[in-house]
């Protein structure tokens, strides 16, 4: 419907557009390989820039998250995404995969909590008992599942699993995204970008996923949105984390002076708490 309606927009607003073939060109664009490409490039430069910025090991996770993201979409572009090699590959990467969400989501909690020891590491805690959790409901869940061919159980197992890490992951983030509305703490720019950007993207590609882990009918359409999405989060790192970010620092969320020192202390006191007790 997308690809009719854009040659359509082509043919009448540009009435040559059939005598040079760009109706043709419409016609056959893929934009689910043109959303990954742009992944693919997103993911190279940004890993680039941090790199020759010297401010990859900040975000050593995210950048080794980057450099994995970059052959595992060339994948899906080259291969043949209906056939086996490409679902053999599909299930080996997958928790490899999950496994950096998690670690990112860790490193996300490291970055802004910097200052607040006691608090990141009761989240810390929280989000090791909550992948627990996940992990075990998936294998309870599992019984019964047929198997058409070798890989389907561990197929549908994979797509349990993370559907309920991705669903415990975007609390995780909406946690984060909560605390820095309420608290005004000091942040540098890059961390700030980086917190609404991964936020971005993470929603939008576990979206799909936790859709249909609650039996949700996913709107036609809504794959390439999300993928689209997600290819323009991979543009934005690339243009938003900057080696001067790490300098400009930013105050989230605007308060009174009197709001903010009584705001500040209530967390101050919160995480001494915690920490005091993380050491018993």
């Amino acid at each position: 419907m997308v690809d009719a309606a854009s040659a359509l927009i082509f043919s009448s607003v540009l009435p040559l557009a059939t005598l040079v073939g760009w109706d043709s060109i419409v016609r056959h664009f893929d934009l689910s390989k043109f959303f990954q490409v742009i992944s693919v490039l997103g993911s190279a430069l940004t890993a680039y820039k941090l790199y020759q910025a010297r401010i990859h090991r900040r975000y050593r996770i995210f950048f080794a998250y980057l450099l994995f993201r970059i052959p595992y979409i060339s994948c899906a572009i080259f291969l043949d995404v209906t056939g086996m090699t490409y679902l053999w590959l599909f299930t080996k990467s997958e928790p490899i995969v999950m496994l950096f969400y998690v670690l990112i989501v860790l490193e996300l909690y490291r970055l802004v909590l910097e200052r607040y020891k006691g608090l990141y590491t009761l989240g810390r805690w929280a989000m090791g008992v909550a992948m627990a959790i996940a992990l075990s409901v998936s294998i309870l869940s599992l019984g019964g599942v047929a198997s058409a061919h070798k890989f389907s159980g561990w197929v549908i197992f994979e797509a349990k699993v993370e559907a309920r890490l991705d669903l415990a992951l975007v609390l995780f983030i909406l946690l984060i995204l909560l605390f820095l509305s309420r608290y005004p703490i000091r942040l540098n720019r890059n961390v700030v970008v980086h917190t609404i950007v991964y936020s971005v993207f993470f929603f939008a590609d576990s979206l799909g996923l936790v859709l249909w882990l609650f039996k949700t009918e996913v709107p036609v359409g809504l794959d390439k949105a999300l993928m689209g999405i997600a290819s323009a989060c991979a543009v934005a790192w690339w243009i938003g984390l900057t080696k001067k970010g790490e300098e400009v620092q930013v105050r989230l969320p605007s308060l009174g002076p009197g709001a903010e020192q009584r705001v500040m202390q209530q967390l101050e006191a919160l995480n001494a708490t915690l920490l005091g007790a993380s050491k018993k």
